[in-house]
């Protein structure tokens, strides 16, 4: 029998497929629309967006995909039985563009460690979102084994992940940044924050 995985098919998010990817958050419910990393207000500011000016953050990420932009790249996975669709999303960019998540105090100083590699060498997964119709059928796993192909690619030294390891059972969505399991499968080593709710998960390309 044909697994689900061998049917998914993953490659960098292109500007014809802008308005398939907001689709796929609207189908989550997701307001966000993959801005959060790059949305320069407060907590509440940001909060009253996902409110009332979704929409604003919607046209953000069409302009980034379409322009592409480092805000706007990752990869993107499609169902070999539904090739019109995306079913999933890993931001992938530099770690040095997601300025916010390295101002929170569980990654600051990151590009600073002795081994990390310099800003620039070092890519980073900043989202990763699954169809809620097509959970635990191995497209997250395809994603990142697609994403550890493409920073090779792109001469990265090391590709970061960041996942909410959760204490309590959490609702899918909440794992926005991708399950951990997924990344310790890949190979993928904690270099800080092991055993904590926010630790940073490495994989060494050299």
């Amino acid at each position: 029998m044909t697994s689900l995985a061998t049917r998914v098919e993953a490659s960098p998010v292109a500007p014809a497929d802008a308005e398939a990817l907001a689709a796929l958050f609207e189908r989550e419910g997701c307001p966000c629309y993959c801005r959060y990393w790059h949305f320069a207000g407060t907590s509440k500011e940001w909060e009253a967006r996902c409110a009332f000016e979704r929409s604003k953050s919607r046209d953000e990420l069409l302009e980034a995909v379409r322009a592409r932009s480092v805000e706007g790249e990752g990869l993107v996975a499609r169902l070999a039985s539904r090739p019109g669709e995306i079913v999933g999303w890993l931001k992938l960019t530099p770690r040095a563009a997601l300025t916010k998540l390295l101002a929170r105090s569980p990654y600051k100083g990151l590009a600073d460690e002795p081994g990390a590699g310099a800003a620039a060498e070092v890519l980073a997964v900043g989202c990763l979102l699954i169809d809620p119709r097509e959970r635990r059928h191995g497209i997250a796993r395809a994603l990142v084994d697609a994403a550890i192909a493409e920073a090779r690619r792109r001469g990265a030294r090391a590709l970061e992940a960041y996942p909410r390891d959760a204490r309590e059972p959490v609702h899918d969505a909440e794992l926005w940044m991708g399950p951990r399991p997924v990344y310790d499968d890949a190979g993928f080593e904690a270099v800080r924050g092991d055993g904590g709710q926010y630790p940073v998960l490495r994989k060494r390309l050299e």
